[in-house]
């Protein structure tokens, strides 16, 4: 992240004075922090914090900008820093930190002002107003100010107790200064809560110092019992104490140094770009809502309402799985001596190896009741192995109008879930065995060992189970069935398509298709036309057949929120459309 954090105290004598600062370099150190000007007789420590290698004391030919006396240096005259180092940060001849960030070359370097003359005039800019005018009620607090000449800043101002100050108290701030707006305000949460713990931090070690020191010696008192003085000799003689005797510690510019590095690698990684190409899909847009929704539940709830939670009634999320399994099906797989490995292995990996496992006119069968919305039911002893088929057949529906139940020992209503996955012993209502709008697979264990072609050289094949598919509404041969079923089992008998490709094929066909259920949806439940205009409709769209309607009608129910409410928000009222005729 390009940006310098800081930090900013106001001194009785010269108002506000920027202490230290720590920016980001991405090209060779500046002159005041050399690495290459390494003395061996300096004591040197090395301190690892998120990925960042500190080596503290790096001693450099060149005399620290603070302490310089040169009139073309940026920062202060000597004659305007305070005899008891109140306005210094570090000694005269201490040239800085250095952290290298060895996975970026990025080099985060501390010193009291930046060496860039302009870097040093935005840094000065801000430390005198967050110190004077773009100061929120209380005088302590965050605020953000800024242009786009000098800068963005996220100032946080805040008081450290002193018992030698007037009012007990001094006035100090931390900046983070950057040219990108829009980042800044969306690092506004993190960067008030990682300066506020190092606010704490100080003013925490601060309260120690005075504390004791008002033990000792109690200066209200002291004060009120000594002879008036003159206001000014009395300012003269009371200059700032450095922070590190406020808080009585010798390392506190090189924690200082680590906490603002850190900010800077941590802020800086924590929002990343992302290139989309178009518009989101539907099936993103379902997505975030459904992770939405998840996250403020979860919010909602507490221990109480989980202890009553029924645990007989599986969880079911649309779009999503909860899986709560009974004691018996986790016990399962150790029963039958599985390893984990072993079961793996014995697995669905793609539509295609679904269909070369079932066969095509029983996975046509299967395929045709997903998209209807039908109800699919699995049964078998291998928990894994109902997952991975549900895992394959939601590939073919979008992500709004899939309700999993996958694994569960007792029966399910369609209302529930249309994928629902049951052990052997669960018995199915005759109503449902016989409906027309729920298929069901049953997995048995295969009579012969080679039931099935071995589809790969080693052993992930599934050639000891037996697969019956059985529907109260068989799916005949010659029926034509939807159009995108018929695209899905073109695309997966060419074998000159991998199944990446069919994947995407997937993708684009769903695409294609949730289209058109917008167009229907915006025709049928938005502008409210008749009958007759909505099959002239289906017959442009290509989808006038039985199968292709009720595919459409089924989808529907898998629009996202947001699409629904955008359509509702902008309904052409009469007098628009009269004005626009």
């Amino acid at each position: 992240m390009n940006a310098i954090v800081a930090l900013c105290h106001f001194c009785e004598l010269h108002g506000p004075r920027t202490l230290f600062c720590t920016e980001v370099l991405h090209s060779p150190l500046p002159q005041g922090a050399s690495s290459g000007d390494i003395a061996g007789q300096n004591e040197q420590a090395e301190e690892e914090e998120g990925g960042i290698q500190m080596s503290s004391r790096i001693r450099s030919h060149s005399p620290a900008e603070g302490a310089s006396a040169d009139s073309s240096s940026p920062g202060p005259k000597k004659s305007d820093m305070c005899e008891a180092s109140g306005c210094r940060s570090l000694a005269g001849g201490h040239p800085g930190y250095v952290s290298h960030d060895k996975e970026t070359s990025i080099k985060y370097v501390s010193h009291q002002h930046p060496n860039h003359p302009q870097l040093f005039s935005i840094v000065r800019q801000a430390c005198v107003r967050s110190l004077s005018c773009e100061v929120c009620p209380g005088r302590e607090g965050p605020i953000f100010f800024g242009d786009e000449q000098h800068g963005f800043v996220f100032s946080h101002t805040f008081f450290i107790k002193d018992s030698l100050a007037r009012g007990f108290q001094r006035w100090y701030s931390i900046i983070t200064i950057m040219m990108d707006r829009i980042y800044l305000i969306n690092s506004w949460p993190f960067l008030l809560g990682k300066i506020r713990g190092i606010i704490d931090e100080l003013q925490g070690k601060a309260l120690k110092v005075f504390e004791a020191e008002q033990y000792g010696c109690p200066q209200r008192a002291q004060r009120m019992n000594t002879a008036f003085t003159p206001f000014l000799h009395q300012r003269n003689g009371n200059a700032a104490r450095s922070l590190t005797s406020l808080t009585n510690d010798e390392n506190l510019w090189a924690c200082l140094h680590t906490s603002f590095a850190w900010l800077l690698k941590a802020c800086g990684s924590r929002l990343t770009e992302k290139l989309l190409e178009g518009a989101p899909t539907e099936d993103t847009l379902v997505q975030m809502e459904k992770l939405a929704d998840l996250k403020e539940e979860s919010e909602g709830w507490d221990g109480s309402e989980e202890e009553e939670k029924p645990s007989s009634q599986p969880d079911v999320v649309e779009g999503q799985e909860l899986s709560k399994c009974s004691p018996e099906t986790s016990l399962m797989p150790d029963c039958n001596s599985w390893n984990v490995a072993h079961r793996r292995l014995s697995v669905f990996r793609s539509l295609r190896h679904m269909r070369q496992v079932l066969g095509a006119s029983a996975f046509r069968m299967l395929a045709w009741h997903v998209l209807m919305g039908n109800q699919v039911i699995w049964k078998a002893r291998d928990a894994d192995l109902v997952q991975s088929a549900f895992d394959v057949l939601r590939t073919m529906l979008p992500v709004g109008c899939v309700r999993i139940i996958p694994y569960s020992d007792q029966y399910e209503e369609a209302y529930r879930c249309n994928f629902l996955g049951l052990s052997p012993h669960v018995q199915i209502p005759s109503h449902i065995l016989s409906s027309e709008f729920a298929v069901l697979v049953e997995v048995r264990t295969a009579t012969r060992s080679s039931l099935y072609p071995t589809l790969f050289d080693d052993e992930q094949s599934l050639n000891k189970y037996e697969f019956v598919v059985t529907s109260g509404s068989p799916v005949a041969a010659d029926r034509v069935g939807p159009t995108i079923l018929n695209k899905i089992e073109a695309a997966l008998t060419n074998q000159n398509l991998s199944v990446d490709v069919v994947d995407q094929c997937l993708v684009c066909l769903k695409e294609e298709w949730m289209n058109k259920v917008k167009v229907l949806f915006k025709f049928t439940k938005v502008d409210s036309r008749p009958k007759e205009d909505t099959q002239k409709l289906l017959s442009i769209l290509g989808a006038a057949e039985e199968d292709n309607v009720k595919l459409l009608k089924f989808w529907m129910t898998g629009l996202s929120k947001t699409y629904k409410s955008h359509l509702m928000s902008t309904v052409r009222s009469p007098t628009s459309s009269e004005s626009r005729n």
